[in-house]
């Protein structure tokens, strides 16, 4: 290569780098990036009436920092984005991973992983309604005028954020960063800028004094901790979004803009409220003076807005690795983007966080009320990261017990200290992202065990596909009549005759020149090349088994894959192919399977399913369906 070709390349690779490190600004840290605008207003409620004395706050500041620095730094950068499943982060890919690496526990770590996602469900509905309103509020210290339209605006921003959600994310994300980028300097240089109200706030640097803070709080300081893991809402957005940005513009991101900005903010704020301790009022927006109070607020409405978008499409990417993980039923999944597979829209899901969100904004009605709901949902979404990096540990880097528990017992009991403040929260609201994750699990639950049953029951009447053809292929008076053309069966158990087959011939009479009994498979893995995608097994002279793989992140488009199919050595006319697919229409019954409860949630779940033939992408006017019904 030329040295001019070189540095071509190299400056190629510095520009997307910083593309990447942008992005990561925008996208990965645009939650953790609005904590705080409540997270130290919070922490402080408890001192209200008396006010807080210097070592306190300089107290409540050291925790905030470290806790940032324990979780986020140690826990997350460093250490968890290395436990990727091929470049993938996220509770379900590394629960994937896991149940590829190891049978043992599997049940355990089922539930750990369904609850884990059901927790960042809880917390995409609850993130939306906090940060928007946190931000608006600093609207009432700009003219008290304002105060009767925060919930109404509020209202109006989270119906555009969720109905642009069908055009997609592609131009819009790429004012993510940068804006982000902003809100990061002007929050790190609004801090600095107040930390000589009060140089006795660098204190707050000592992990000295955060321990002193707690040991010395009584049940108070259990009661603040639940207010000081606001600080690391977000978190988890670093593990989910490995796989669009990788690991080191994260890691980067981290340490070059997010952390010390973090930082310096909460410095500031600590300072500020040493000075004037009415300040602790609202002692992110009062950072700002008054001429400033205005484009703060809509820098920070801004943020908020793209820390919701965030989030939301983390709950996408989270719905489609379940659904392709058989934890939800086929729901319609749009592509946005023609070039980035990882910007997706599911209506279904949209429509229920837009209705959790605003019954959440209706019901709470402000941030201070809201904030109490908060940090259940990640904290235990945090603990369920723990218990599966530690068979990660195990199983996929091969430590041994002793040097896993070193690592991360000390993580696991300080998350279920937060965890445990939090739950305190319980009867103030805490309730609601505990009820939203349960009936998450048990739909999840529902419908893992439903599917299974009905497996089950398909399996009684299956035919062992190696004996149907030797029978079929025996010419007699009752044998079916040969037509020309193939028949694609699509069959979830390769290995057996697809009850769609039986009825064609059982109803119809007839056997196509050609038949193909269709499995299509979703490895454990984020993505498959296309030189892995088909395999191919003849049978016999008219019978063929197609097997289509397929990564838990990709779109499982069957039309797209069947020229891989003619490359592999499988010749078909598509004009004269037919794709057969079989419908099931459920029946509940009480006294068999599943529990009254559960028959009807699994049946209403079915009722959600997109069409096979649409899920799988099949060519519209090529596909034949034949129905039955099935008692569950």
């Amino acid at each position: 290569m030329s040295a001019t070709a070189h540095e071509a390349s190299s400056h190629h690779g510095s520009r997307q780098f910083a593309g990447l490190l942008i992005g990561a600004v925008g996208v990965v840290y645009g939650d953790i990036g609005t904590s705080p605008l409540y997270a130290f207003r919070e922490a402080l409620r408890p001192f209200a009436h008396d006010g807080a004395a210097p070592h306190e706050v300089i107290g409540l500041i050291s925790l905030m920092i470290w806790t940032l620095t324990i979780i986020v730094t140690f826990k997350y950068v460093l250490f968890l984005l290395r436990a990727d499943n091929d470049g993938e982060g996220g509770t379900l890919s590394l629960l994937a991973l896991l149940m590829k690496k190891t049978k043992r526990h599997a049940t355990i770590f089922f539930f750990a992983g369904i609850i884990g996602a059901a927790l960042f469900i809880g917390d995409a509905m609850i993130t939306p309604a906090l940060s928007v309103l946190s931000a608006l509020e600093g609207l009432k210290l700009v003219t008290p005028v304002f105060t009767p339209y925060v919930l109404p605006i509020a209202v109006a921003i989270m119906l555009m954020v969720f109905l642009v959600q069908s055009v997609g994310t592609a131009a819009v994300s790429k004012l993510f960063g940068p804006i982000t980028l902003v809100w990061f300097v002007v929050m790190g240089i609004a801090g600095l800028l107040h930390i000589a109200d009060d140089t006795s706030i660098f204190a707050a640097l000592n992990p000295f004094y955060a321990f002193d803070f707690i040991t010395h709080a009584g049940f108070v300081g259990l009661v603040i901790l639940g207010a000081v893991f606001l600080t690391v809402t977000g978190a988890e957005a670093l593990y989910a979004d490995l796989g669009h940005f990788g690991r080191k513009p994260i890691q980067v991101a981290w340490f070059a803009v997010v952390f010390p900005s973090l930082a310096l903010n909460y410095l500031g704020q600590g300072a500020l409220v040493l000075k004037n301790p009415a300040a602790a009022s609202d002692p992110f927006f009062l950072l700002f003076p008054e001429w400033a109070m205005l484009p703060a607020v809509l820098l920070a409405t801004a943020a908020t807005i793209i820390a919701s978008q965030a989030v939301i499409t983390g709950a996408f990417s989270l719905a489609r690795q379940a659904i392709h993980l058989g934890f939800l039923p086929r729901l319609e999944i749009c592509f946005t983007s023609a070039s980035n597979t990882g910007q997706i829209y599911v209506p279904a899901v949209n429509m229920v966080l837009l209705i959790g969100v605003l019954a959440l904004i209706f019901s709470f009605g402000s941030s201070e009320s809201l904030a109490t709901a908060y940090g259940i949902s990640v904290t235990g979404a945090m603990v369920v990261t723990t218990i599966l990096s530690f068979q990660f540990l195990r199983a996929v880097w091969g430590w041994t017990v002793l040097a896993a528990l070193a690592v991360l017992l000390p993580l696991f009991v300080l998350e279920s200290v937060f965890l445990s403040a939090n739950l305190l929260k319980i009867h103030d609201g805490g309730y609601v992202p505990v009820l939203i994750a349960a009936v998450l699990i048990a739909m999840m639950w529902t419908w893992k065990k439903g599917t299974l049953l009905v497996r089950d029951k398909a399996a009684r009447n299956d035919i062992p596909l190696a004996q149907f053809v030797r029978s079929i292929e025996r010419k007699s008076e009752h044998s079916p009549v040969d037509v020309p053309g193939t028949a694609i069966f699509l069959s979830s158990v390769p290995d057996m005759a697809p009850s769609v087959l039986l009825h064609n011939i059982k109803h119809n009479r007839v056997l196509h020149e050609q038949n193909v009994i269709l499995n299509i498979r979703t490895a454990s893995r984020p993505y498959v090349p296309e030189s892995q995608r088909v395999t191919i097994e003849r049978i016999s002279p008219r019978f063929s088994k197609i097997q289509l793989n397929f990564g838990f992140m990709e779109d499982q488009n069957v039309s797209a894959a069947m020229p891989l199919c003619r490359q592999a050595g499988f010749q078909f006319e598509i004009m004269s192919t037919s794709f057969y697919v079989g419908r099931r229409k459920l029946v509940g019954d009480p006294n068999t399977g599943l529990p009254r409860w559960q028959d009807r949630l699994f049946i209403a779940m079915a009722g959600f399913a997109i069409d096979p033939s649409d899920y799988f992408q099949l060519p519209s006017n090529r596909v034949v369906e034949l129905g039955e019904q099935m008692v569950i």
